[in-house]
């Protein structure tokens, strides 16, 4: 009997063991699920846009050891979802508003993406954090642009990304040693080709504005690979532009330069005991001329481009390019600064439509004079003529609009015309032309039907002028003040007399359109209107101070003449005969 109730008592011990184990294992299991969902829910939801996610701290051996354990760690749950390559960063460039991050993808709109951020909190600990990243584009023909928040606390500089929902172990990279950020008042950021010299877009060299410099205390510094470096001299500095010769074996075979870094080094410091630096750099050398297939390079150059600098100003686009094609401009090159208000969608609509756009993300923040230099170069090998203007600057041709010839459209072609007569000139280069502004004219909304139509009192005198270029004929150094640029020894400008042509510049807008200069202004020599400086300043609003507060009676400022001119030629020539439609609205509404 005993030993019949030890037996029984043993085996309801086994049973009682083995639910035991049984149950706390399934609670194991639910409490492993349960954190798992979690985190899951974390990384992809309503959190996304806010602050950053919760930090995870741990010795860097231990997170190196967990990412490498396939399916037994939380971080890896993060890494058996797609197979699309990781990201691989390749310069950061530190911003005041953000962290510019150049990657060696180019990623697709449906990725999804991450910057991860790093913080070592001892000689083996580091904590790391992820936000969303503010938004992708492409930035050449292999390469993104990845914008990202500025890092939190003592976060480093040092951002990487990843792809979420990646195979790839992101966490990995963690212990791998990534360059921080380099400062954006002092870095090399651009770099191209140019016959046998190279020319290097920098900042920090805080050459004197408006002027040519001694380029004889600067060097650029060529990485060639496996820790050689090839130095040549400058041959010419001016601004931010400094023009170097190329090594030989980069002359001899342009094609293969692709991709290797340049960077600036000077001398400072007393003459007897020179101190030489070498600022960093984000830029590799692509060649300024397109590769164009046999046909197109037997084709003659475009008479007139035009080129211009912009952001978030998408929704004039359309307007400015359809008119200034019936002008007889035949190519466009839009240097887009920063905009996120969808302007690749109008820029590919209007080029699907035959208006020749291409689009060049600029990233680079006050840089206009900069990127004007970059423009002329890459227009020059298409483009006989360039003009520089913006996308609120329209062209007027009092004296050929006025003409009436029956089944004529007068003034068709008018500026291509122009620019013709001086292509062959011996001594012009280059093209004036003035510039009258107009104010909000009494509205109180943005117009509907476009600024050509919409605007119609300014200023009596005009206020500046814009140029359009022979590009061929232009300063070795590229100088420009974006109203104009340095020419050539022996060549000169003309100024376009008023009663042939002007420039309807629509600058003084109403208030909402005008208040978005107080963002940032892209000119590089121009105070942002929220600095208190040059206040009596042709570039400022007469009157305006250093904050975005609409001032009384705005929209009948800067009204001293009314100007129908172009609104009654528009209205007459270019509306629909059946609808009154315009051709810009009607592409809006495509």
């Amino acid at each position: 009997m005993d030993s019949e109730q030890r037996r029984k008592r043993k085996r309801m011990g086994r049973s009682y063991s083995e639910a035991k184990h049984y149950l706390s294992s399934r609670r194991s299991l639910f409490l492993c699920f349960s954190f798992f969902a979690f985190l899951l829910f974390l990384s992809s939801g309503p959190f996304r846009t806010a602050s950053f996610r919760p930090v995870i701290t741990a010795s860097s051996t231990t997170l190196f050891l967990i990412s490498s354990t396939a399916h037994n760690s939380v971080l890896d749950s993060f890494a058996h979802r797609n197979d699309s390559p990781p990201a691989e960063v390749q310069d950061r460039v530190l911003f005041p508003d953000h962290v510019l991050l150049i990657a060696a993808n180019r990623f697709q709109p449906q990725d999804e993406l991450d910057c991860v951020y790093r913080r070592f909190n001892g000689s083996d600990e580091v904590a790391f954090a992820v936000k969303p990243v503010l938004s992708t584009e492409a930035y050449d023909e292999v390469r993104s642009i990845v914008r990202c928040p500025l890092p939190f606390g003592n976060y480093s500089s040092a951002v990487d990304l990843r792809r979420r929902g990646s195979k790839h172990d992101w966490t990995a990279k963690i212990n791998s040693t990534a360059a921080v950020a380099s400062p954006w008042d002092k870095v090399v950021y651009e770099a191209v080709i140019d016959d046998d010299t190279a020319v290097v877009f920098v900042k920090g060299l805080n050459l004197r504005p408006h002027r040519k410099s001694d380029p004889t205390r600067l060097t650029c510094r060529f990485e060639m690979g496996e820790g050689f470096e090839f130095a040549t001299e400058a041959v010419t500095a001016a601004q931010e532009v400094v023009r170097c010769l190329l090594p030989k074996s980069i002359s001899n075979d342009p094609d293969k330069a692709a991709g290797i870094r340049v960077r600036i080094g000077y001398n400072t410091g007393r003459p007897r005991a020179p101190v030489h630096v070498t600022l960093p750099s984000v830029a590799t050398i692509h060649n300024s001329k397109p590769n164009l297939d046999e046909a197109t390079k037997k084709k003659k150059k475009h008479e007139l481009c035009a080129c211009t600098m912009l952001w978030n100003q998408a929704p004039a686009l359309s307007e400015w390019i359809m008119y200034h094609a019936w002008l007889g401009v035949e190519r466009w090159f839009i240097y887009d600064n920063n905009s996120d208000d969808g302007i690749e969608d109008v820029v590919s609509d209007l080029d699907s439509q035959g208006y020749n756009v291409t689009r060049q993300s600029w990233p680079w923040i006050k840089t206009q004079e900069a990127g004007f230099s970059h423009c002329a170069l890459k227009a020059r090998a298409e483009c006989t003529w360039v003009g520089f203007f913006d996308v609120d600057e329209f062209f007027y041709f009092p004296r050929e609009f006025r003409r009436r010839r029956r089944g004529v459209i007068p003034g068709e072609n008018s500026l291509g015309k122009l620019v013709s007569n001086f292509s062959n000139s011996l001594t012009i280069a280059e093209l004036r032309t003035d510039c009258h502004s107009f104010g909000p004219s009494g509205l109180r909304s943005h117009p509907s039907r476009g600024v050509t139509t919409g605007y119609t009192c300014r200023l009596q005198s005009p206020e500046r002028h814009k140029s359009i270029v022979r590009t061929d004929l232009l300063d070795v150094t590229l100088l420009n003040v974006v109203h104009h640029f340095r020419l050539r020894e022996g060549f000169r400008h003309l100024n376009v007399p008023e009663g042939i042509a002007v420039i309807n510049h629509y600058k003084y807008q109403v208030w909402e359109t005008f208040r978005a200069k107080f963002y940032r202004r892209v000119a590089t020599y121009v105070v942002d209107w929220q600095e208190d400086q040059n206040q009596g300043s042709k570039d400022r609003a007469p009157g305006l101070g250093t904050e975005a507060i609409e001032p009384p009676n705005w929209r009948l400022r800067f009204c001293e003449v009314w100007d129908t001119g172009l609104k009654d030629f528009v209205l007459a020539y270019f509306a629909d005969h059946s609808t009154g439609s315009l051709p810009w609205e009607r592409a809006q509404h495509h």
